[in-house]
């Protein structure tokens, strides 16, 4: 039997973004997947130009297991795959949203495990991956899923307490960036800009003060403040956002999808 470095039971948007990371790292020959039908699995494996195969031989036969399943879907998986999984030495790698290793652990006793929660930028190595360790994995492991998942982007390893609220900021945070930069989108088209090239400046310009924060080290408020000219253009912007609660409704938006995330484990 073949043996594969990654195999991922399931490769929807965020197991196919993690597929085309391991991809970019270890290549095609080395991933196999499958998904919840014949026909997504076809799909998904001619995308990415990997293998697919039955959940029963990706256990056997890969180092690394995602489990990229709905996390209703876990305990089905655990009583169709426990027998496999007890028998192969895969580590498993959870991305399930709110299910902790203590639960993991208890569903697929004696194996090693890691709980991750990445982004859908993953896809292109600009995402953020946060990882935690189960009792079983050894550092040795930890490190070589870091290697895996090099091409990812940024890869946090942080106590499991804080896997919620980092899922909530970074993990559901591309589609509250996607809802600004189409609402900036929209604004530059009122004010007589093309679409796409609204679009395009406004994606460019999110980009680019990100890696001001990251590169820099700077407070966002003094870098905030750095672009507010006294009586300018942006200052009046600013106020606009301020009266439109912005900041407040930023976070709502965070700590609503945090209570949601704990509740789905």
């Amino acid at each position: 039997m073949k043996q594969y470095t990654a195999g991922f039971l399931g490769a929807g948007n965020m197991g196919g973004a993690l597929a085309q990371a391991a991809i970019r790292t270890v290549g095609a020959e080395n991933v196999i997947l499958t998904c919840k039908t014949e026909a997504h699995t076809r799909a998904a494996a001619e995308r990415l130009g990997c293998a697919s195969g039955p959940a029963a031989e990706i256990v056997r036969s890969s180092r690394f297991v995602f489990l990229g399943v709905k996390p209703q879907m876990l305990s089905a998986l655990a009583e169709e795959l426990g027998g496999v999984i007890e028998e192969s030495e895969c580590v498993l790698v959870s991305m399930l949203a709110g299910v902790t290793l203590e639960r993991l652990e208890a569903l697929f006793p004696g194996k090693r495990i890691l709980r991750i929660m990445p982004n859908t930028p993953c896809a292109v190595g600009s995402g953020m991956l946060f990882l935690c360790r189960g009792s079983l994995a050894a550092e040795q492991d930890a490190e070589a899923f870091r290697q895996l998942m090099a091409c990812a982007g940024r890869i946090d390893e942080i106590p499991e307490k804080w896997m919620d609220a980092a899922s909530a900021v970074a993990g559901c945070g591309p589609a509250f960036a996607y809802m600004f930069v189409q609402a900036l989108a929209d604004g530059g088209v009122e004010c007589g800009l093309p679409r796409a090239k609204a679009t395009e400046y406004a994606a460019q310009m999110l980009l680019g003060s990100a890696q001001m924060v990251l590169q820099t080290g700077a407070h966002p408020e003094k870098l905030k403040d750095d672009v507010c000219s006294p009586g300018g253009s942006t200052i009046a912007g600013v106020h606009a956002l301020e009266n439109a609660a912005f900041r407040a409704a930023c976070m709502d938006a965070v700590t609503a999808a945090y209570e949601r995330t704990k509740g789905l484990g």
